[in-house]
């Protein structure tokens, strides 16, 4: 039997697959390509942004850094001019300190001096006038000294400031002088402003230290006044008056601006009552100051008035008035 054969294929159902799955593959890496590479270029896009924003920081940030140094060079200046200040006023503040050193030992000797002639005259009176001799009073310069307490009541005015106030120091030296020791002091300006806040409406205990604080601060001390020694006078009796102790107050000034003299008189009255002996227990003195009578341009008319207050003041209250002559 005779065979029949089959006419060759040129391309097979095998061959096709293979075609088709190669072309698939290729299509499919080509939609895997064009879908990552856009992700990547945005990513790409999205750290050029970031990065050129970091720099922009770091930039902005050497700039500020620049500045601050700058200014912090700046305020080590300024510290290092003011540490040298400070030194200049610490060696300025030793050499006062020094100088009022030196005072306090020129007074110390000279009243151990006064002290010693005191003493030496003392001896001398009683040898002449002999044993018997009793003093009949207890002033000093025409001033009674017999007070156990004294307050000074300081004019701050601008006239006793600035041409008195050397002289002031000296006589507040001279009055604390003939009071070797009391049991209190206490200094006020005329408006009744204390010169220690610390020790308002008490006592300053009395020591020689306390005395030369007291000195050194009068230097300085200059409180706003309305030159009229009332609102001192009235404070300082009201403040401390007291029936059981006996009370000085020193008046220092050279004007008087108030109203009325027989008023403050009646007032000043009201307020430093009498004992039944008589005597009042506050007593007041004066020390007058030509200011306005040497000064140029002093006011003749304030300081007669100051001059006919205070003596009224010191005659009825058991004290004395003193007018000086020069501010020397």
């Amino acid at each position: 039997m005779r065979k029949r054969y089959r006419p060759l294929q040129e391309v097979s159902l095998s061959f096709l697959d293979v075609v088709s799955c190669g072309f698939g593959a290729i299509v499919l890496l080509l939609l895997i390509a064009k879908t990552v590479q856009p992700t990547a270029l945005e990513e790409s896009v999205d750290n050029t942004g970031r990065i050129k924003a970091l720099q922009e920081q770091l930039f902005a940030l050497r700039g500020e850094t620049t500045t601050l140094n700058r200014k912090l060079i700046s305020r080590e200046e300024q510290l290092s001019d003011i540490r040298e200040r400070i030194a200049r006023l610490q060696s300025q503040l030793a050499t006062i300190d020094r100088q009022l050193n030196a005072e306090a030992e020129v007074d110390t000797t000279e009243r151990d001096e006064l002290t010693l002639a005191l003493q030496v005259l003392t001896e001398e009176m009683k040898r002449l006038l002999g044993p018997d001799f009793r003093a009949t009073s207890n002033l000093v310069g025409g001033i009674p000294v017999d007070s156990e307490y004294i307050v000074f009541i300081i004019d701050t005015s601008g006239s006793m400031v600035n041409y008195a106030w050397p002289r002031v120091r000296q006589e507040m030296v001279n009055i604390l002088n003939i009071y070797p020791r009391v049991k209190g002091i206490q200094i006020l300006n005329d408006m009744g402003d204390y010169m220690f806040s610390t020790y308002r409406g008490k006592w300053i205990p009395d020591t020689p230290g306390r005395r030369n604080v007291i000195l050194r601060t009068l230097n300085t001390w200059t409180p706003f006044s309305n030159s009229s020694p009332v609102e001192g006078i009235e404070r300082a009796i009201s403040s401390f008056y007291d029936p059981r102790k006996k009370i000085s107050i020193y008046v220092f000034g050279d004007d008087f601006t108030g109203q009325s003299i027989r008023q403050v008189v009646q007032t000043v009255d009201r307020l430093n009552r009498e004992r039944r002996t008589g005597e009042r227990l506050v007593r007041i003195h004066t020390i007058g100051f030509p200011v306005h009578f040497l000064a140029p341009g002093g006011n003749i008319q304030t300081a007669t008035r100051f001059a006919a207050l205070m003596r009224e003041l010191s005659y009825r209250n058991g004290g004395t008035f003193v007018g000086l002559n020069s501010l020397r």
